[in-house]
């Protein structure tokens, strides 16, 4: 197949073609096509019948902008006091998203997924660092967890020694039977080492904050996913004596009987639950997922087989409950699925298991940044820290540095040995409680902690993305202070100009097919369809009316067109009501009164012209503006790259 020699001529100036080539230069700034590009399909997310005609009208008003930008830097608005907290607070907002490795979360995505597809049984064993006094007893949590591990590799029954030794309270009745958990439901270290640990075997130690995990694996089944269910509690008050439990059996026993008898579930719940949330949505609780609750009630939950089955009353610590199951909605289970992915990826967010690696983060640093360690003996350093935070005599050769030593360097930043002090004194201890960290390892937390905030601070130098996005913000930021200085604020402060304007185009100000109106806004359907049973019946006294549905609804009487008028249809005559319209996205209403019509066009006096006086004004001023900048900043396009693009 032989190609034409038009197409040959076109394939070989797309592939001559750069997105990096210069489309237009102002003064002597230049936009390169990939940035024009970047903001066009940003600002027209839609693909345009005709893209040439569309990019050649938003090149126009992209060359505006742009100009109008560059006079406000020269004018330093970007030093603004105002506008500099703006962008360091925008900044702060938005620099977490950005510390990710897109990589890192592809595989926590990936890793999310598969784990969601399955539920996974457990039991733990825990060893507090508190004694049963609330103080931290390191020595006696040590000797527990060293019998522990010998006991279980012995062989012993694990779920004995969690019944006989483990710390958690509900070990003593379920020998440490957590149950069923999902993704998500557990923190992240924890989850990992179920998951990742063979079914009837058990992990290594974790340690966190409270003291030691060891978890065993049980069993696995396939996810269940979420359950919509409604329940009807009855709370036992603490401490109540047996004469009150009765009646509460009672109570639960003829509500029960009243749900076999068809009663009204969601009627019930509302006037017999304890659990006042639900309760006041019909006994409806949030969708529940393993793991939620404890296992007796997610066991009886889960012998409920199909939509609309109830419980038989059952007790908790909680209290009696009564259950029905709505609905079972199974785990998403196609990998392809963006909905589902984007979900996940807010789960990841959201656990902060994302930032479980920040090892991308000191590989990006090293290979920008470089580390370099300075010349200091890191015996001498130890002896100089042990002096000023421990109040030791100074050794001999912890004189050979002071505060001011520079220590090692990221880049061209360099830190010194008072810097060194502070973040000691700050990280000295282990999480644990067991005591001082040796000085090694306090210094690789530090030069990791250092490469960590470099990088946060020089984020626009790693990340292309929050570049853009900081400059968009900025540029934004000045444009709007400069149209505000030389269009918004002279538009409608110069009310001589705006009363000249209205004198010389008042033929330009008319009311055209008009009326004197009253439209009434709803916040709901049921509102609207009451509110206009009511005005119908007696339109003049509208206002009153109104009044009585409180902030449901309310009324604004003013002279319109016809187009800003709901449910208008002609013929519109006087004292008529327009039909309600309802808004299908949030079901709020409105519909129109007309009081009095006006079918030929009618002046506008200069109060209610007054707004379009403005904007007629603003456009006449930006104009100006707009042929100033343009001779200040002389613009030339390149039409071989804009006809390149246009493709």
């Amino acid at each position: 197949m032989k190609l034409s020699l038009s197409l040959c001529v076109l394939f070989l100036a797309i592939a001559n073609f750069s997105y990096s080539q210069t489309l237009f230069t102002y003064g002597n700034k230049s936009v390169d096509a990939k940035e024009f590009l970047r903001a066009f399909n940003k600002n027209n997310p839609n693909k345009a019948a005709n893209k040439g005609k569309a990019i050649n009208t938003y090149l126009e008003q992209y060359i505006r902008s742009k100009l109008k930008t560059a006079e406000a830097y020269e004018r330093h608005y970007d030093t603004m006091p105002g506008i500099k907290i703006e962008i360091s607070n925008l900044r702060s907002q938005i620099a977490d998203n950005y510390m990710t490795d897109p990589e890192m979360m592809k595989r926590m995505q990936k890793e999310s997924f598969e784990r969601s597809q399955k539920d996974v049984r457990f039991a733990h064993i825990f060893i507090s660092f508190a004694n049963p006094s609330m103080l931290t007893d390191t020595v006696a949590a040590n000797n527990k967890k060293k019998e522990v591990l010998d006991r279980l590799k012995k062989g012993e029954d694990f779920m004995l020694v969690a019944q006989q030794l483990s710390d958690d309270p509900s070990a003593k009745n379920n020998k440490g039977d957590g149950g069923y958990i999902t993704a998500f439901t557990l923190p992240y270290e924890f989850e990992n080492a179920i998951y990742n640990t063979p079914i009837g075997k058990y992990s290594s130690l974790i340690t966190s904050k409270a003291g030691y995990h060891i978890f065993k694996k049980i069993a696995e089944r396939k996810a269940i996913g979420t359950i919509k269910a409604q329940q009807i509690l009855f709370a036992i008050p603490p401490g109540a004596d047996e004469a009150t439990k009765k009646q509460i059996v009672f109570r639960v026993d003829s509500v029960y009987t009243a749900v076999l008898k068809r009663g009204d579930f969601g009627k019930l719940a509302a006037a017999f639950s304890n659990d006042y949330i639900s309760a006041s949505n019909s006994g409806t609780m949030p969708d529940i997922t393993v793991g939620q609750f404890d296992a007796v009630f997610e066991n009886q939950l889960l012998l409920l087989k199909k939509d609309g089955d109830i419980s038989k009353p059952f007790q908790t610590a909680h209290g009696w409950h009564i259950l029905k199951r709505v609905q079972v909605k199974p785990v998403g289970s196609n990998v392809a699925d963006k909905t589902l992915q984007q979900d996940l990826q807010q789960k990841i967010m959201a656990d902060g298991r994302w930032k479980s690696s920040k090892d991308f983060i000191y590989n990006a640093v090293e290979a920008k940044a470089p580390y370099r360690k300075l010349l200091v003996d890191d015996n001498a350093l130890w002896a100089m820290t042990d002096s000023l935070i421990d109040r030791k005599p100074m050794m001999p050769i912890g004189k050979t540095i002071n505060t001011n030593t520079p220590l090692f360097s990221i880049g061209s930043t360099t830190f010194n040995a008072s810097t060194w002090v502070n973040y000691t004194q700050n990280n000295r201890f282990r999480n644990d409680g067991s005591g001082v960290k040796p000085y090694s390892t306090i210094w690789a937390e530090w030069v990791k902690q250092e490469k960590f905030d470099y990088f946060r601070n020089n984020l626009e130098d790693f990340n292309e993305d929050f570049k853009n996005q900081m400059i968009e913000f900025k540029d934004g930021n000045i444009f709007f202070e400069i149209m505000q200085q030389e269009v918004w604020n002279k538009a409608q402060a110069d009310s001589a100009v705006l009363k000249s304007m209205y004198a010389a185009n008042m033929k330009k100000y008319m009311w055209q097919k008009s009326a004197d109106a009253v439209i009434f806004f709803c916040s709901d359907t049921s509102t609207v369809k009451s509110l206009y049973t009511q005005i119908k019946a007696n339109p003049n006294n509208w206002k009153k009316i109104t009044e009585n549905f409180s902030d449901k609804a309310l009324a604004d009487s003013s002279h319109y067109d016809w187009s800003q008028l709901p449910g208008l249809k002609a013929p519109v005559k006087n004292g008529m009501l327009t039909p309600f319209v309802i808004n299908k996205n949030d079901f709020t209403g409105s519909f129109t009164y007309i009081i009095k019509n006006y079918e030929m066009p009618i002046q506008k006096t200069y109060n209610e012209a007054l707004g379009l006086i403005i904007n007629d004004y603003q456009a006449i001023l930006e104009k100006e503006l707009d042929e100033r900048l343009a001779k200040k900043f002389p613009v030339s396009v390149d039409k071989a790259v804009l006809a390149n693009i246009s493709k």
